[in-house]
């Protein structure tokens, strides 16, 4: 039989254990974007220079390249191409092209979570700061202004008063692909928020993870996630609330075999509310992080099931061992990398210390997920010294910036 092909879209470091999953299974490895020195392309057998926004030069090239089967794991902006291709070329997809498109639009998402009856933000889009500007006097302050199409929390900026509304709003509009930004109700959260990966297979939810999603209020963006540990702050009840809100969402859209990144919370209203659910990996090594605590591997699951190769991992819902953290390494100013300090008494074992950053490089200050520096994956005999590490992180972890 032909080796199979699998075009991967993006370059980022976070594809690599895609790349070597799918070397496991013998595939054919194509990575594409428009940044030939993306640290991906050095991993896969063949780089593809392409826009992975442009739906319509990705389909050519997948064509040319007869390939068996597309994703965009952990970048975001590659997802839509990645389902335009799947559909048009009657690979296994994702689900309807149109499904993709709502859950990839968040003013989109958030229209079809209102129709559908799901607890939702109040929220509108708009494509100009004129407009955005001109309604202001429905907003319920404080509210979030972003923009519909990035990742990363790049461009999120919480507003308090309408005097800081305008720079907010240029914010947003300038990390947008496509020049559209929603404005919508900050939702004040009940302990801490979710961002973690979860899997259906054929449309039913097999697999579902939460987590605590931490912050560091220090940083040049506070929005961006700068921990994450499991399990969640959630309480049973919560999570199965959400678990059943998920899957009515999956089989609304019509959704298949995929891997998504779930964004989720309860507010102090005490309603849980998904605000985010994408067809793809999460970023910040979500998936292998599941791996290491609960041994599910959805990133093998994934990369057989898009080049039509039936799943043989057991994937099914399994809990946590253990008490586990990822740490995302990142510089409080611009500078010179200096060194990483970890004092040896932290009451955690270091399972990885993944360091992307070398002594004299230049950093820059935490703006957004890609100015992460590195990650450190822990596990935690208790959930007291998880939290105790967690939330006093300087008093054992030093990024030395110059």
């Amino acid at each position: 039989m032909a080796q199979k092909k699998l075009m991967l879209l993006g370059g980022l470091r976070y594809l690599l254990p895609v790349i070597k999953a799918a070397h496991e299974q013998g595939y054919y490895v194509i990575t594409a974007d428009y940044l030939p020195d993306n640290i991906a392309h050095k991993y896969s057998d063949e780089y593809c220079n392409v826009s992975i926004i442009d739906k319509e030069a990705v389909l050519k090239e997948a064509q040319r390249l007869k390939i068996d089967g597309i994703m965009s794991f952990a970048c975001d902006p590659g997802v839509v191409a990645a389902s335009y291709v799947q559909n048009k070329m009657g690979l296994p997809s994702f689900g309807p092209f149109e499904s993709v498109e709502i859950l990839q639009n968040k003013d989109k998402f958030r229209a079809f979570l209102a129709k559908n009856g799901f607890n939702v933000p109040q929220a509108k889009g708009f494509d100009s700061l004129d407009a955005a500007m001109s309604e202001s006097y429905w907003y319920p302050w404080p509210v979030i202004v972003k923009p519909t199409d990035a990742a990363g929390s790049k461009g999120v900026t919480r507003v308090d008063r309408v005097d800081d509304l305008k720079p907010a709003l240029e914010y947003a509009m300038k990390h947008s692909l496509s020049g559209h930004i929603i404005v919508e109700e900050f939702i004040e959260k009940e302990g801490c928020s979710s961002d973690t990966d979860s899997m259906s297979i054929d449309g039913k939810l097999v697999f579902r993870s939460f987590c605590a999603q931490r912050f560091d209020i220090n940083a040049s963006n506070p929005y961006t996630p700068a921990a994450y540990s499991w399990p969640s702050t959630f309480t049973k009840e919560q999570e199965d609330y959400l678990t059943s809100e998920i899957q009515r969402l999956i089989t609304l859209l019509g959704l298949k075999t995929v891997v998504y990144n779930i964004e989720t919370r309860i507010g102090t209203n005490g309603k849980p509310y998904i605000m985010e659910l994408t067809p793809r990996g999460g970023g910040n090594r979500l998936c292998e992080m599941l791996r290491y605590a609960t041994g599910v591997d959805m990133i093998t699951a994934i990369t057989r099931a898009i080049v039509g190769d039936p799943i043989k991992e057991v994937i099914e819902q399994k809990p946590y061992n253990g008490h586990w953290a990822e740490i995302i390494l990142h510089a409080e100013k611009k500078g010179v990398f200096g060194h990483l300090e970890i004092d040896k008494d932290l009451p955690a074992e270091i399972i990885e210390e993944d360091l992307w950053v070398n002594r004299g490089d230049h950093v820059d200050s935490f703006e957004g997920a890609n100015n992460a520096i590195g990650t450190l994956v822990l596990k935690f005999n208790t959930v007291e010294d998880l939290e105790y590490s967690i939330t006093h992180q300087r008093n054992w972890l030093r990024i030395v910036v110059n």
